[in-house]
Formats: structure tokens, C-alpha cells, sequence
């Protein structure tokens, strides 16, 4: 190997332990509590040779979420070989959940705290790609559920919409605690019950 060669293997392994490291310290105390300095901390460099790979901690915590992304693409792409479409928008819900109650952390990382989407509507392109392709394949499901036959009367762009902010808010409110008003006896099973509610739903379209 090159001299070349090592440094652009050396910078990616940096890089890739200033990632881990942010990941590490973020499931440990959250975002407010992760910063450069500690990031830095944690793989004994100072904070300025950070700023040699990233330019703020946004765009840390943007690196972060686009590997949230892809382990959720992942899983998901696994559908593509389901032929009917409304057996595979049906499964499209049980992985997002899935993923979404095993990775809360991430989730909050991908969905809701705004570091990721401040990171990108800082640059030129301010298209949000990782979120996009996720809702596209999605959105490409229902279309060919409505090709069949399915949802009439329903626009395709709203209808995406609303099965995934339903999704999205059910556990949304189971990770951020807000279903213990419920009754006790629900609070356990109230995603996989409401979720069955939605299926019904879409059934029935």
C-alpha cells in the first residue's frame, strides 16, 4: 500500500471512530449533553482535528442519522420481494415499528430532534434524501395498491402521508412516554392494537 493510499485509509478510520464515538456518547446522554469536546474526549484527539471532518456537531449528528437510515432501508428492502402490494404495506408497518421501538434512540435521532435537518438546510441542496427515499418507497407501494384497485377516491400524496404520520406518531408517543395516560392494562399492547386498528383500515380500502 501507498503512502497515498494509507492516509485516505487512515482519515476514513478516523472519521468512522469520531462517528462511533458521537453514537456512543448520544445513546449514553443524549443530544444536548454530546458535544465536540467530549466526542474529542472520548477518542483522545483534540476538538479542532474534528473540525477536519466535520464542520459542526450538526453535521455529526447528520452522518449519524443517515446510518439510521440506512439500517432501516435495509430492513425494509427485504419487502421487495412481496408481490401483492397491500401484503407489503401491511409488513411496511410491523419493520418500521419494529425498528423504531428497537432503536428509540435513533429514531428520535432520524425523526424528531432537528440537528440532522439543520445540518441540511444549511447547504445549497436542501433536499432531505434519506428521508425521501424511505417515504418513496412507501408512497411507490400505495400507488401500486391503487393500480390494483385499492383507495379509491384517495390522493396518493395525502394518503402516504397519513399512514406514515399515523405510524410515526404511535411510536413517537410510545418513545417519548406520552401513552402512560392510557389505561395501564393498554399502555403494553397499545402500539400492536392500533396498529391492528390501522390494518383494518387499510383492508377495508
Amino acid at each position: 500500500m501507498g503512502v497515498a493510499e494509507r492516509k485516505i485509509r487512515e482519515k476514513e478510520e478516523l472519521r468512522e471512530q469520531i462517528l462511533k464515538a458521537a453514537k456512543r456518547l448520544f445513546i449514553e446522554r443524549g443530544f444536548e449533553k454530546t458535544s465536540i469536546r467530549n466526542i474529542a474526549d472520548e477518542i483522545e484527539y483534540s476538538p479542532g482535528i474534528i473540525y477536519h471532518y466535520f464542520q459542526d456537531r450538526n453535521e455529526i449528528f447528520h452522518a449519524l442519522h443517515e446510518e439510521g437510515f440506512q439500517e432501516l432501508r435495509k430492513r425494509l428492502e427485504i419487502l421487495a420481494a412481496v408481490e401483492d402490494p397491500m401484503s407489503r404495506i401491511k409488513a411496511m408497518g410491523k419493520i418500521y415499528i419494529q425498528f423504531a421501538l428497537e432503536n428509540t434512540d435513533m429514531y428520535d435521532l432520524m425523526f424528531i430532534i432537528e440537528a440532522p435537518i439543520d445540518f441540511i438546510e444549511k447547504r445549497d441542496d436542501i433536499c432531505w434524501t434519506e428521508g425521501d427515499t424511505t417515504f418513496n418507497f412507501l408512497r411507490s407501494t400505495i400507488q401500486q395498491c391503487m393500480q390494483q384497485g385499492h383507495f379509491k377516491g384517495h390522493n396518493l400524496e395525502a394518503l402516504s402521508f397519513m399512514i406514515w404520520s399515523t405510524v410515526h406518531g404511535m411510536v413517537s408517543l410510545k418513545i417519548r412516554k406520552r401513552v402512560n395516560i392510557l389505561d395501564a392494562g393498554e399502555v403494553d399492547q397499545i402500539i400492536e392494537n392500533s396498529y391492528q386498528s390501522l390494518v383494518s383500515f387499510i383492508d377495508k380500502a
